[in-house]
Formats: C-alpha cells, structure tokens, sequence
C-alpha cells in the first residue's frame, strides 16, 4: 500500500450526491477527494453514478427516442404529417443513449479537474480515525485520511431470489436499457418509476408489455385522483397493468421466461421473453464498514443519520439513497450541497417535504408534498383545486390534452400542502408548487399570479383559483 494521503474531505461514491458535495467542497477551499468503483459499458472507469451511467440519464434518452417514433406511427397524422412504413434501428438508438451517457461523464472527470477535486478509481471502505482504503481497477491500494468523510455510496437493485439477473433473459434497469432488438413479449415486475418508464420505451417500440405488480392499487404513492388518470391513459397506450400479482415463479425455458404468479382469481401463468424485475432498490452499503467504525445501519441497510445527514461519529456523514428519503438524484445532490457548506461552516440545509416527485411516462405524472389521503390520515382539513390539461389550449395545440393539476390547500390558512399533476411537461411544471411551498405560499398566492398565455403553466394557475371556486375556464 502506498504512503497515506491527507485531504480535508473524502467522498465515497461519485453520483449526483457524491461529485456534488465534493465539487461545492472544492469550491469552498476544501481539499477534496471523491472514490468511486463505477465502470462504463467500455470497462473504464465513469464518474456519474447509476444515475448517470444507468439511470436517469440514459432512460431518458430511450424515452425521448420511443416517443419520436411512436409519434411518428400514432402522433403525426393529427398534424397532417405522414412518413411511409418509418423502422427503428434498435442500435443506433442505444447507441445515442451510449453516446449522451459517455458525454456527460466525462464532463464530471473535466468539473474535477477545474474545482481541484482529485478522483480515486475502486471501491472504498471506511476505518476508524476517518480513513479510507481504496482497492483500485488495478488490483492496488490507496489509503486516505480525511478530517471528514461523506457517504454517498448510492443503492443497487433489489434482486428476487426466484428470479436472478442473468444479464439477458432476466435483468435490471441496466439490462432494460440495453436490448439489441424489441423483445415481442416483455414482462415487468413492479410498477414503480423504473418498471413504468423502461415498459413505456419498449411499448412504444412494439412490445407486448405485461406489468405485475404486488400491491392492489396502481401508483399508491401518488395522489388517487392523478393515478387513477394516469392508469387509464397507460391502458389506452396497450400497456397491461396487472395488480394485486404477486410473482412466485420465474423459470428460463427455450421458449420464453415462464412466470407463475397469484392475484385475486388465483394462480396465473405468463410467458415472456424478456423479464424486466423493477421492484425497488437497497442502500449500496455492504462491505462499506471496516471494523470498529462506529456508524450505524439501519435493518434496511441505510446509514443512520440526523436532520443534518451528520452519523453521529465525529467527521462523518452519509448523503443520498444509502440513507433515510426519497431515493432520488436531486435530493442526493441537494444533500451534498448542504454538507460540504455545513463542514466549511455556513449554514446547509435540504428540506425532504418539499423534494418533488417525477415520473417521464407520457403522459408524465410528477408531485411534491402531501396527498389528500396522506392529510386526511394525519387529520388535515384541506381544500383541493383541481383542473384539466383538456381545458388548456396549448396542451390541446399540442394533440397532448390529458392529465390534469391537483391543488391541496389547508382549509383554514390556505398553506399550499401539495400539488399533483399529470400531463405534458408536468416535470418541469411541479416547480410552481415546489417554489411556492418552500416560500410557505398559499394557494391564493398562486391564483394571483400572472401567467403567460397560451401555456401549460396556465393549469398550475387555473388548479389553484379552482382552490376556492373561482377558476375561470371550467364550471365551479
């Protein structure tokens, strides 16, 4: 092992929490050092995380191109445009993806080297006294010593133990988003954003989709009445949503991958010859420890931390999927934000209440705060608004009428508590009411607002005058 190396900061793990924090370090003076053991499609090695390497990044990138295509076949006529018998070329579509995810990697290891941020390639585990050894690509060993130490180990697929991944029969979000051809009959187990999403670009690509999910109603996170809308427009598009299967069975024959699953009528049978397992992820912790380190994890496997992502053991702290919270990359990124300026001593801090929520189906579906039901549960007394994308006449200009804006406001102050939404854009439209429950706005608020015309936004400021009744372009 070579000499030890001293930094101010080390960060394990180089996602969107990891290269965040150890970039705002390095901007706030710090000496900073950021481990990572994550590989590209090439072998080498890509900064990134699964978020970028085999995530958010490059399954928007299939949605984009399966939503170009399925236009072009179902979309365009509307507009008077027709092509004659239009083909996706599988390859050169994840060959785009490939291509998108290897620019933006790279534009990480380039942010280091300008923030001085130095980049260390293999897994790390963290020891007593803030030290951190890394086994490298190469088979060699580095140890660093840090006054303080992030965790941002991220988290991994949850495998089935009837149905492992082999990489091609049975796989991953990573296996999802790399078939050489359109597989004719795709099974998904679970409904969740990555089942969803990664069903929407084969669908749209020919597929015969078939979505088995354990729990009996459809997206139970989101708000009833924008699950309920999103699940009849997933049905129009021949996605077949299952619920209330739960899957026993998966077995790898000549002919398919045969699933035994039970559901209200009793056992049932699928053959698939592509299955898709989307069932959640798990913190990413394990061998993560050495011994004698004294941070905590939970029976999920998360690292334990306080409202400041602090672990308790002096100079330590965890950020991201591998502890408490929505396992999403913004939030992991803010977190990273917040303890990088909390070690350089100002103030950091990320509030999970107001972290928003999007799925990039299309329609898309997005949320941030409390549900209706979620209030009624904790004894709210709320006031909704809501309003339909049908209604808007640019949504409408756009041949993408559905969805619809859910406005939650509490019955006596009128404190936005949650907005809910599903149609066109609404990833980007769920900022209204993240903006305006961080500044404690109210529904009122949003209703005297001025929003451009013709636009989508128009629903967010339409949903929220429906608040009390007073919205103009549909009947009170």
């Amino acid at each position: 092992m070579s000499e030890q190396q001293n930094f101010d900061v080390v960060v394990i793990g180089g996602g969107p929490g990891g290269y965040v924090a150890a970039i705002r370090a390095a901007q706030l003076g710090l000496k900073v050092a950021c481990v990572d053991a994550g590989l590209g499609k090439d072998d080498k090695p890509a900064l990134g995380g699964t978020c970028l390497r085999v995530g958010c990044i490059p399954s928007k990138a299939l949605l984009d191109s399966s939503r170009q295509f399925h236009n072009l076949l179902h979309g365009f006529a509307d507009h008077g445009i027709s092509a004659e018998k239009p083909k996706m070329d599988v390859g050169v579509m994840v060959g785009r993806k490939d291509k998108i995810v290897s620019q933006f990697t790279g534009g990480i290891t380039m942010l280091f080297k300008a923030n001085k941020v130095t980049p260390f390639y293999g897994f790390g585990t963290l020891h007593k006294d803030n030290v951190v050894k890394v086994k490298q690509h190469d088979g060699s060993e580095v140890e660093l010593k840090a006054a303080n130490v992030i965790i941002a180990t991220g988290s991994d697929s949850i495998e089935l133990p009837f149905a492992k991944f082999d990489g091609d029969r049975i796989v991953d979000n990573v296996g999802g988003l790399d078939f050489d051809k359109v597989p004719k009959r795709l099974g998904v187990i679970g409904a969740g954003v990555i089942g969803l999403e990664l069903g929407s670009v084969w669908n749209r690509l020919g597929a015969e989709v078939t979505i088995l999910e354990a729990l009996p109603s459809f997206l139970a996170a989101a708000d009833a009445d924008i699950s309920k809308v999103a699940a009849r427009e997933f049905k129009k598009q021949g996605l077949d949503i299952k619920l209330g299967a739960k899957v026993s069975k998966a077995e790898v024959k000549k002919d398919g991958v045969h699933l035994t699953y039970d559901d209200a009528k009793g056992e049932q049978s699928l053959v698939v010859d592509k299955l898709l397992v989307a069932v959640g992820r798990r913190a990413a912790t394990a061998k993560l420890l050495g011994e004698g380190v004294a941070v905590k994890l939970n029976d999920r496997g998360q690292v334990e931390v306080d409202e400041h992502c602090h672990t308790g053991v002096d100079g330590v702290w965890a950020i991201g999927d591998c502890v408490r919270g929505p396992m999403l990359a913004h939030k992991a990124s803010e977190e990273g934000v917040a303890v990088a300026e909390l070690i350089a001593g100002l103030p950091g801090h990320v509030n999970l209440d107001t972290v928003p929520w999007a799925i990039y189906t299309e329609p898309e579906i997005a949320w941030v705060g409390k549900t209706e039901a979620q209030c009624k549960e904790e004894d709210i007394p709320v006031k909704t608004g809501s309003f339909p994308f049908a209604a808007n006449g640019r949504a409408v200009a756009m041949n993408e009428p559905a969805g619809l804006v859910k406005v939650i406001a509490h019955a006596e102050t009128d404190r936005v508590l949650g907005v809910h939404l599903c149609g066109p854009n609404v990833s980007e439209l769920v900022h209204s009411g993240v903006i305006t429950m961080e500044f404690q706005g109210a529904a009122d608020d949003l209703a005297r607002i001025c929003f451009a015309h013709p636009a989508l936004s128009e629903v967010v400021h339409e949903a929220a005058l429906a608040v009390d009744k007073r919205a103009i372009h549909k009947a009170n």
